[in-house]
């Protein structure tokens, strides 16, 4: 069964860290982009950062740029997204999607209060 497993969430408070892996079991992620995605209460699915397969490409939405880092192990068959300075704002369930595959993982939710 190909799957994603995402984890490494949790209660912070505000100006923490957190750093939330996906790893994926079932198939390879070597060859594909791999994207992160959060969800806030109450609103739409939006896209945080993406890395490509060999990790010479990442891009980040505005609100993550100089505060997050996507990265990955391919040797792991894990992507990363290291969270620095978090927010309140943050708060919302983090998903991490390989559009290739149109897979999704269940999601790690990160509570950003004090």
């Amino acid at each position: 069964q190909v799957q994603l497993v995402e984890s490494g969430g949790g209660l912070v408070q505000p100006g923490g860290s957190l750093r939330l892996s996906c790893a994926a079991s079932g198939t390879s992620l070597r060859i594909y982009a791999v994207y992160w995605y959060l969800q806030a209460p109450g609103k739409q699915r939006e896209l945080v950062a993406t890395i490509s397969s060999d990790s010479s490409s990442t891009n980040y939405a505005q609100s993550a740029k100089g505060r997050f880092a996507i990265s990955r192990d391919n040797a792991k068959n894990t992507v990363y997204l290291q969270m620095n300075s978090l927010k309140p704002e943050d708060t919302a369930v983090y998903y991490c999607n390989v559009p290739r595959l149109g897979l999704w993982g269940q999601g790690t939710l990160v509570t950003v209060s004090s």
